[in-house]
């Protein structure tokens, strides 16, 4: 008799959705990111990180209906299915809000582990939103990712903040300091994309942000009314009428998933200049 050895399924993938300053657009991103994953049929939970400021739920349209939150799971005061809200527009999405009472002191790297952890037995990817800066939260948020998509604006200072994060990523993450064969894989989502102001000089142009931060380029997400008009409605941009700003996001979470899928800002290909400076390569 022959006996069978069962294949454990592979566990979920860590995603932090990160940036050195704020208003670059991140949790509009992660909320973005992870509708899209959701949209191609992955598993998909989308934690906010940023205890005390959240706006995740109101991106992603569920405000009304949070009763327990992140902290509530890791104080124990909730079991995690309790808290996690299910997305009525997709039924491979779920969201985790945080606590709009609390300090990001009530966050604990044990109570972040042991919450990724059980998720990481039910889902595809979990998708972290971390808060703008380098400060406790957001370190929290990076320690235990696998990816990290740095999103950042075509200004110096936001340029700037983005590779002090790069740096985190680089030297204060479980990977890092395990010294583990891979590290966290980093990429840049370039957003409030704008060629008008890049051609006047108001701007910094995408090969001088990949030249700066020296990682691949995950997508390239043009200024656009869509967005704060998805967010005022309180859907993912990602869903929302068709937009370059929704397509820019469907190519990166295309990416994101191993497609190679051609560069564009708006509707025109990008010539291959980011392919050949800073290759995709998984």
């Amino acid at each position: 008799m022959t006996t069978q050895i069962k294949e454990e399924a592979p566990l979920g993938k860590i995603i932090v959705i990160t940036s050195g300053k704020g208003g670059v657009g991140k949790t509009t991103s992660a909320a973005a990111i992870s509708a899209g994953l959701a949209k191609l049929g992955h598993k998909t939970v989308v934690i906010d990180f940023d205890v005390g400021l959240r706006n995740l739920d109101m991106i992603m349209g569920c405000e009304r209906r949070v009763v327990f939150d992140f902290i509530n799971v890791i104080q124990g005061d909730a079991k995690l299915k309790q808290a996690l809200i299910k997305d009525k527009r997709l039924d491979t999405l779920s969201i985790l809000p945080t606590s709009q009472t609390r300090d990001k002191d009530a966050l604990t790297q044990e109570g972040v582990e042991a919450v990724l952890n059980e998720l990481k037995q039910e889902f595809d990817y979990i998708i972290c939103d971390s808060p703008a800066g380098i400060e406790r939260g957001a370190q929290l948020a990076m320690y235990f990712a696998d990816e990290a998509v740095v999103v950042t604006n075509p200004e110096v200072s936001s340029v700037r903040d983005s590779d002090r994060v790069l740096g985190l990523l680089a030297s204060k993450t479980r990977r890092a300091e395990s010294g583990a064969a891979e590290p966290v894989k980093a990429q840049v989502l370039l957003t409030r994309h704008d060629q008008g102001r890049i051609d006047r000089g108001e701007m910094m142009t995408v090969e001088d942000v990949l030249e700066i931060l020296a990682v691949p380029l995950l997508g390239i997400i043009p200024e656009s009314q869509a967005v704060l008009r998805a967010s005022n409605v309180g859907t993912p941009v990602i869903l929302d009428d068709p937009s370059n700003a929704s397509r820019a996001y469907a190519d990166a979470v295309a990416r994101l998933t191993g497609e190679d899928v051609e560069m564009r800002v708006g509707d025109e290909p990008k010539p291959g200049l980011f392919q050949r400076l800073f290759g995709r390569s998984a």
